[in-house]
């Protein structure tokens, strides 16, 4: 992802200025944006001459640890920083939610020719191992006519600490009083000992990790199991419908949120009918005040470009192109951010 290095002062249609020139900007963490944030980045490196985005896709947790202790530019996480995780950085924290995206239920069950539903009961006590086979009747309930295997259920969960963790675990502790008493929430938790749990690390690797077990079934950003061609269940929502994982369902779950000033905003059981129930936003983590002046023009010109010519290519890769009234937001966030030699 790397850009020509001549000097250059970069202007575009999305009111990027500044002098950029010789800037490398490094970031690392959630994989759940990965995909679209390499695309991004590449692009923009390429339009801007002079600058260099780079990153490392090692899970939230990871990116988080790097943030804080400052041996990134920025970050990104699909859990927005707690405010003990913001206390423990000297240079303020600047949370902007970029895009947004689904975490699905990806299963390997070659046998089924009908697309797999889960009620809110299956699927919990699918990840509180309650559910040993296919062919349980909780499963059965809800998938009337379908030839389910008699085959051990293998769960595939996150082996690194994950964003995609913590949505899907604050989904199913709102869902499900077991959940919330039992794993919890959290970027990791503690699943069950079990032989039939199996940990993988970042997306690619739940993703991966499902396509070579029969049996199994894990969670992972939509964007991932779409490329690899993974069937995905159809979610009971809040309403009791069965919902498919769509952007359009995905879009209808973020449009009942409302972001507030801290740019936290968070879906753990969203409303409406047609309300896909697994939603997050992702959120790139930025130093409200930056030693070098030219670092921080740089990423705030990165900034304006994903809230602009960036969103056009979000939905054919998998993610949900951000709310107007939410890139407004965004975009106003922006004038925190400044270099030290700011006053």
């Amino acid at each position: 992802m790397v850009a020509g290095c001549g000097p250059s002062r970069s202007s575009d249609s999305s009111g990027a200025t500044g002098d950029t020139s010789h800037v490398k900007l490094q970031g690392s963490g959630a994989s759940f944006p990965a995909p679209l944030y390499g695309h991004w980045f590449k692009q923009f490196s390429s339009e801007t001459p002079g600058v260099r985005v780079d990153y490392q896709a090692k899970g939230s947790g990871g990116g988080i640890k790097d943030f804080i202790e400052h041996t990134v530019d920025f970050a990104a996480s699909d859990a927005a920083m707690n405010d003990d995780e913001i206390s423990q950085v000297d240079a303020g924290v600047v949370l902007l939610p970029l895009t947004a995206g689904s975490v699905v239920l990806a299963y390997n069950l070659p046998s089924l020719e009908q697309p797999l539903k889960l009620s809110r009961e299956a699927y919990s006590k699918i990840f509180l191992g309650e559910i040993a086979r296919w062919n349980d009747p909780v499963i059965a309930e809800m998938n009337e006519g379908a030839d389910l295997p008699d085959l051990p259920v293998t769960v595939v969960v996150r082996a690194d600490s994950s964003g995609t963790t913590y949505v899907f675990t604050n989904h199913l502790s709102a869902i499900s009083k077991g959940f919330a008493s039992g794993p919890g929430t959290g970027k990791s938790v503690s699943w069950p000992e079990s032989d039939k749990f199996i940990a993988a690390p970042k997306n690619d690797g739940v993703t991966a990790t499902i396509m070579q077990t029969p049996g199994a079934i894990g969670y992972v950003e939509f964007g991932f199991a779409a490329q690899a061609k993974l069937p995905m269940a159809g979610l009971e929502n809040q309403s009791g419908k069965v919902i498919a994982p769509t952007l359009e369902n995905a879009a209808a779950a973020l449009a009942t949120v409302a972001m507030p000033e801290d740019m936290r905003a968070w879906l753990p059981d969203p409303v409406g009918e047609q309300a896909y129930p697994i939603v997050s936003y992702t959120w790139l983590l930025c130093y409200q005040k930056y030693d070098d002046e030219n670092k921080a023009q740089a990423l705030k010109d990165l900034v304006r470009w994903c809230l602009t010519t960036g969103q056009s290519s979000a939905p054919e890769m998998g993610y949900v192109a951000l709310p107007p009234n939410v890139i407004e937001s965004v975009q106003a966030k922006l004038d925190s951010i400044h270099s030290n030699k700011v006053n």
